[in-house]
């Protein structure tokens, strides 16, 4: 299997920053085509880019792209954006399932509904996502989906302080579990992918602790050369993983992670779930 994403076709969630712009770009840099389903048309006070600014990144790099506003709670949404993303470039080779709310609290303090977005972002927008590329992923020739999840840990930690966004973040990776066995047959890949520490994103700026955490985290620049690696690989040679950034890149013979730091030399932070 060549290690490009040349020609392919990638439909990511969220795409409009962070982790998911940083896998578009990685992937432009080989000559894909992306397909941006993400909500931000207008510019957001704490939030940099917008689907048209990512768009105009992932050309900079070197790809084609199609941005286009969708909210991962709609099926509507999500319909017209597969449909109008393979009138576009002709087919979906790769589904990002990255798009993801959070809200680290407790029982007493989750308000429903954040409750309800967090359940219909994470884990149904998963699932509708994934109902709508399989038909065309189907006709791929290495089709891969990646979810932006954890490896399933049922250590009470883990469930203790946010039970309500673990669960969503659970049933994303629930998905992978069932999806690649469901479709191992049929030769579509079904893996997750989770940071080692904490990236450096606008989330975690705004609802982790602001710069004292981001001096402790990794670029986005390390999740999207893992998922870059991932997604090069045999579908039906590699699915139903649960893999972690740095095991995928030392796998591949990456052994350096240093430049991946915001501040080099800073002790990481360790993220959730690992």
């Amino acid at each position: 299997m060549a290690s490009t994403l040349k020609g392919k076709t990638l439909f990511i969630t969220g795409a409009s920053r962070g982790i998911g712009k940083a896998i578009a770009i990685r992937a432009a840099q080989d000559g894909a085509n992306v397909i941006i389903a993400a909500k931000t048309a207008e510019p957001h006070p704490k939030l940099a880019g917008t689907i048209y600014t990512a768009a105009d990144e992932i050309r900079a790099a070197g790809g084609q792209a199609l941005a286009l506003v969708v909210d991962v709670r709609s099926e509507d949404q999500i319909a017209e954006a597969v449909k109008k993303g393979v009138e576009t470039f002709g087919g979906i080779d790769i589904l990002v399932n990255n798009a993801s709310a959070i809200s680290l609290t407790s029982t007493l303090t989750t308000q429903m509904k954040r409750y309800d977005l967090m359940h219909q972002v994470n884990t149904r927008g998963t699932f509708a996502c994934s109902q709508a590329c399989i038909p065309h992923l189907l006709k791929a020739e290495n089709p891969h989906i990646l979810n932006l999840s954890p490896p399933l840990n049922m250590d009470a930690k883990w469930f203790g302080p946010h039970v309500a966004y673990t669960m969503a973040k659970f049933g994303m990776s629930m998905c992978v579990l069932g999806m690649a066995e469901e479709f191992k047959s049929e030769g579509i890949a079904v893996n997750a992918l989770w940071p080692r520490t904490v990236i450096a994103t606008a989330a975690v700026e705004n609802l982790l602790g602001g710069e004292a955490v981001i001096k402790g985290s990794r670029k986005p620049e390390i999740m999207a050369d893992a998922a870059h690696v991932i997604l090069t690989k045999k579908s039906r040679e590699y699915t139903g993983h649960f893999a972690v950034d740095d095991e995928v890149l030392r796998e591949a013979g990456v052994t350096n992670l240093d430049h991946y730091a915001v501040t080099p030399g800073h002790e990481l932070y360790p993220d959730f779930f690992v």
